[in-house]
């Protein structure tokens, strides 16, 4: 069991994610979507998508610094164990809250607006409860080892996790790692081989090349106006 669920289905939830999301790519461009329901309701919309977007934001680079930066390196940067520790219990608990007040609000929509309601499809209700026991159980995994500087997942999770991209993952180092993180982690992997058969997929998406695409320059038509083209009548030429 200990080989199947940390050498094993690491390995087949990556898979998934990857194959799932070409997939849908290649064969479900128009179902590529978040489906978006804002023309049903938009007040509580506008204030449960920031939160729960930005509190998502906020846990996975809480994730990607905790599994995948060496305590080595933030012991040579000055900072010591117990502030590493309060910093991930303060800063990861705010941003567990934001993220569960946001999703809490968007189910509360969701249920409560008929026409959302009618909206939500079998997968979504997957989607939804498999995102909230990972958050949940994360908080709780996080908030359950508190006393003194918490328990160090860096000397065992962390090292797992970054074996795995060796393609020699350590299996044994989850051994001993507490009964809710293991929970925390088996949910964790699940969640993200769902990521493609679900709205989730949408975060492929986000629209980074507008970073980085130029201006947008708008001429006025009026006449009056400094540097306005003066008015044609008729068709004009293709270029003009």
């Amino acid at each position: 069991m200990n080989t199947l669920l940390w050498g094993a289905l690491p390995y087949v939830a990556f898979v998934l994610l990857v194959a799932g999301t070409v997939w849908r790519y290649r064969y479900d461009k128009f179902g590529w979507t978040t489906r978006s329901s804002q023309i049903y309701e938009s007040r509580l919309l506008n204030i449960a998508s920031p939160a729960f977007h930005y509190g998502v934001l906020f846990v996975l680079a809480g994730h990607l610094v905790g599994l995948f930066v060496p305590a080595s390196w933030t012991s040579g940067l000055g900072v010591s164990e117990h502030t590493y520790h309060l910093f991930s219990l303060y800063g990861g608990t705010a941003a567990g809250v934001l993220l569960v007040f946001g999703l809490g609000l968007l189910l509360y929509r969701r249920r409560t607006n008929a026409p959302v309601f009618r909206a939500t499809t079998r997968n979504d209700k997957l989607m939804y409860l498999v995102l909230l026991a990972a958050i949940v159980l994360g908080m709780v995994a996080k908030l359950t080892h508190t006393s003194g500087d918490g328990y160090d997942y860096r000397a065992t999770i962390a090292p797992w996790a970054r074996s795995l991209f060796t393609l020699s993952p350590k299996t044994a180092l989850m051994s001993g790692v507490p009964a809710l993180y293991r929970i925390h982690a088996v949910v964790g992997m699940l969640l993200i081989a769902l990521v493609p058969f679900t709205r989730l997929v949408h975060m492929f998406s986000a629209p980074v090349q507008y970073l980085f695409r130029p201006y947008v320059v708008y001429r006025s038509r009026d006449p009056r106006r400094v540097g306005a083209r003066p008015e044609r009548r008729g068709w004009e030429r293709t270029g003009s």
